[in-house]
């Protein structure tokens, strides 16, 4: 039987379909936001992987590749500011603006 990591085939869509790879992006802020850093940075993850690479990511956020493979990795804690960096490297390259918006509790 032939199984297959996910993460691979997330990576491959995010590779073929830009919408896809938009609609990633946005899931992963919001499940940011909504208390679930460690599956938000493992789809980050995926998204630069899929995307721009560690390499070029690198180079557009001034963090050392091996320092962002590790903040996004499962036990990865990366910094506000570095996080934010990394958001804005991706948005630019995917031409995505976000947007945060607080809700009113219900």
């Amino acid at each position: 039987m032939l199984t297959r990591d996910s993460s691979l085939t997330i990576v491959e869509r995010i590779r073929r379909d830009p919408r896809f790879a938009k609609g990633v992006l946005t899931e992963a802020a919001t499940i940011f936001l909504g208390g679930e850093p460690e599956v938000a940075r493992l789809m980050l993850r995926d998204i630069v992987n899929g995307t721009l690479g560690f390499e070029v990511l690198s180079e557009l956020t001034g963090i050392p590749a091996k320092s962002l493979h590790r903040m996004l990795s499962s036990r990865g804690n990366p910094a506000m500011d570095n996080l934010a960096a990394i958001f804005e490297a991706i948005t630019g390259h995917l031409k995505v603006e976000m947007e945060a918006r607080a809700r009113k509790a219900a």
